[in-house]
């Protein structure tokens, strides 16, 4: 799902090309039950969209849509109910809230198609506090990459590192990396601790490292104190601490 991304701006009144083509495509994967189940649930969110108030039927949709659909198709069907439902920041939040860690993909999968400002950026800082690789590779997708700040993009970077997600989930990684010589010091910190651990080094952490453009020498810092932790509250390995 990482390659299903518009260009910044796309809001929900309008459904996005690259969903078109997800619909596209989720239909011919589809048998015939599934395809009708999936027709009346995206009518159903579109009819009665949730956004206050009790559990709306579309919201139960989305918890059946593994059953429905079948696991390798619910991710799919999910971001279109929720784009299908409006859902607004608030709605998000609440089916991520109380949601499997499945659905709580999906709502990071479906927020650059949603929500044109930071509103839902809590939900993205929930994903990056867990341990859940998957959940972390969502998160650093196109919604992170316009909205975080420099200090938690950072973080999220070294939080891919720490926890082994590869560095091309993070979205317009060249960019946001480029010239950025405080990200070049906290991966500086990371790679001394690992070789002071005797520990190898990710090669993930030398690609960026290039492209911040700084080269990988030591930054003077106490590398026995180990790497920056996001925002104070990983280890060395990724774990809340």
């Amino acid at each position: 799902m990482n390659d299903l991304h518009d260009a910044p701006g796309t809001g929900p009144a309008q459904t996005p090309p690259v969903l078109t083509l997800l619909h596209t495509r989720l239909n011919s994967a589809l048998g015939g039950a599934a395809r009708a189940w999936l027709d009346q649930a995206l009518d159903e969110a579109a009819a009665a969209p949730g956004t206050h108030g009790p559990i709306s039927v579309w919201e139960l949709r989305i918890a059946e849509a593994g059953r429905r659909c079948g696991p390798e198709h619910a991710e799919a069907a999910r971001v279109l109910l929720l784009h299908a439902a409006r859902a607004d920041a608030p709605t998000l939040a609440r089916v991520y809230r109380q949601g499997t860690a499945d659905e709580r993909r999906a709502v990071l999968e479906a927020l650059p198609h949603l929500v044109a400002g930071p509103e839902a950026l809590p939900v993205v800082e929930d994903a990056l506090r867990t341990n859940d690789t998957r959940l972390v590779a969502a998160a650093v997708g196109p919604y992170a990459a316009r909205h975080l700040d420099a200090h938690n993009w950072r973080h999220a970077v070294l939080k891919c590192l720490f926890t082994g997600v590869p560095v091309d989930a993070v979205a317009d990684l060249p960019r946001r990396a480029g010239a950025d010589a405080e990200l070049a010091r906290m991966l500086g910190d990371y790679a001394d601790e690992r070789r002071a651990a005797d520990r190898p080094v990710p090669d993930d952490l030398y690609r960026v490292l290039a492209l911040t453009g700084h080269p990988a020498t030591p930054t003077g810092t106490d590398a026995s104190k180990g790497p920056t932790a996001p925002d104070g509250t990983y280890g060395p390995d990724g774990k809340e601490s």
